[in-house]
């Protein structure tokens, strides 16, 4: 190999030196230092650094690329990067889920988890372009918030007070613009999707898309007959199954003495949907009922009508039906019947005022809960103003009439599965010199010359009428209930 020694090269003429040809390769050793060579394409090299140790700058214009398309461009470690400003995103730290109150760091993103309680993440001191972001890790800041609070006087959205983050999946990202309006929210999302739906989504009833109820639950009212539509089956961790009412139309009483059943009552323990507080008979071995994509029947029983003036026996209620993964039919209430023992049914009619007659007796076909109970008998063996039997109620038994009075209708079931206390099937009062009166007022009431009429959609029984003879009262209709997790 050939070597030529010299301090300078200059071109012969004009004013540029060619070093080597096309093909050629021009090397530097590796400790060799390059100096003022200026190139028009572009300098390849692992390792590159300006000859003094300072800022690289471009030969001309304003752009200096690093990298071509499909490369990274990576920072040593333990080095960091300056003066590149923020594109509005931040760095989100997987590493330590956030179950406590802490400060927040600008440029983090942070996941918090108050499914242990509330707890308060301060903001740091604000710099005009600072971002701090916040995500619901487990989806609870309904139940336990998130509250967030600025550095000493500063403002969120031009308020020096603290924000609440309080809807379950919520994610809020914080910029920092001046004085003026502090920290302001730029980006905020409501929902949390998961890898599979999570929850339940369904129509059918009053109103058809489901009333909302405790925050997190809806409930469809069937009031008469319809169709429960589920289009989303739910997955784990959101809901899968819901929880039911299902009640009868009430008996109807007769035109003298007996008063009617109350629809049977039939409901589930309530642990499906937010732990309501449920009635006696809403325990097991009633379960809450999966659901599938499809559409569920109802059908709602109407009561019965009271007997009129001859005397005449009133009419039995009709059955509420609910057809889902197990069909819940409640049986309408049983009748009070002239000259007679009351009818069986959901609850059993009241005994009209003869000797030796019986209440009907109720959970009519048995279920487990019971669905009702018996009529109440009549104790008197003559008089023109004895008592008739009350109706019987969801949970207690008809009152037995006497001498001069009608027995009071059994007491119904009282649940909140709408979110307030109501109560349903009370047993129709019996006819007498003083009619029976129903406690849950759900019931009609014994009355001359017309029985109160149980109460519409509730399944009470119709009240009985005292001597002279006159028109019993109806049993209210029934109604079916279906309450579910939809967020």
């Amino acid at each position: 190999m050939s070597k030529i020694e010299v301090n300078t090269v200059e071109p012969q003429c004009g004013t540029t030196v060619t070093v080597g040809k096309c093909t050629s390769t021009v090397a530097v050793p590796g400790a060799a230092t390059v100096t003022g060579i200026a190139t028009a394409g572009t300098l390849k090299s692992n390792t590159h650094q300006a000859a003094d140790g300072g800022n690289i700058i471009n030969q001309c214009g304003t752009d200096i690329t690093l990298g071509a398309s499909g490369d990274t461009v990576a920072l040593a470690s333990g080095a960091s990067q300056s003066g590149f400003g923020r594109a509005g995103s931040v760095d989100w730290d997987t590493a330590s889920i956030k179950t406590a109150g802490f400060s927040g760091v600008s440029g983090n993103g942070y996941f918090c988890n108050t499914n242990g309680g509330i707890f308060t993440v301060t903001l740091p001191a604000g710099s005009a372009g600072d971002i701090v972001a916040l995500a619901d890790y487990t989806r609870t800041f309904n139940t336990n918030n998130l509250t967030v609070s600025p550095d000493g006087s500063e403002k969120i959205g031009g308020i020096a007070a603290n924000a609440t983050l309080d809807v379950n999946g919520q994610s809020a990202t914080f910029v920092y613009v001046d004085s003026t309006e502090g920290w302001i929210n730029v980006q905020e999302t409501q929902t949390s999707q998961t890898g599979l739906p999570p929850f339940i989504v369904a129509t059918g009833g009053t109103p058809c898309t489901g009333a909302i109820v405790c925050t997190d639950y809806k409930v469809h009212t069937f009031t008469g007959p319809g169709t429960f539509c589920v289009s989303r089956a739910g997955g784990p961790g959101g809901s899968t199954t819901i929880d039911y009412l299902v009640v009868a139309g009430g008996g109807g009483a007769t035109s003298e003495f007996a008063g009617g059943g109350a629809g049977g009552y039939r409901e589930s323990p309530g642990a499906a949907s937010g732990c309501y507080t449920v009635s006696p008979l809403g325990t097991a071995p009633a379960v809450a009922l999966p659901v599938t994509v499809t559409g569920y029947p109802v059908v709602v029983g109407g009561g019965g009508p009271g007997g009129s003036p001859s005397p005449t026996s009133g009419t039995k209620g009709n059955d509420s039906v609910f057809t889902g993964s197990s069909t819940i039919t409640s049986t309408g209430g049983g009748n009070g019947v002239k000259n007679c023992s009351g009818a069986p049914g959901g609850s059993g009619g009241g005994a009209s005022a003869e000797v030796g007659k019986t209440g009907g007796v109720g959970n009519t076909p048995p279920v487990n809960p019971a669905q009702g109970t018996p009529g109440g008998i009549a104790t008197a063996t003559s008089g023109c103003n004895r008592g008739g039997g009350g109706g019987g109620g969801a949970t207690v038994a008809g009152g037995n009439g006497d001498i001069s009075n009608g027995g009071s209708g059994g007491t119904g079931a009282t649940t909140c599965i709408t979110a307030s206390p109501t109560a349903y099937a009370g047993g129709g009062g019996g006819g007498g010199g003083t009619g029976g009166s129903n406690p849950c007022g759900t019931g009609g009431t014994g009355a001359r010359p017309t029985g109160g009429s149980g109460t519409t959609n509730r399944g009470g029984g119709g009240g009985g009428v005292g001597r002279p003879n006159g028109t019993g009262g109806s049993g209210g209709s029934g109604v079916v209930i279906i309450r579910y997790k939809f967020q």
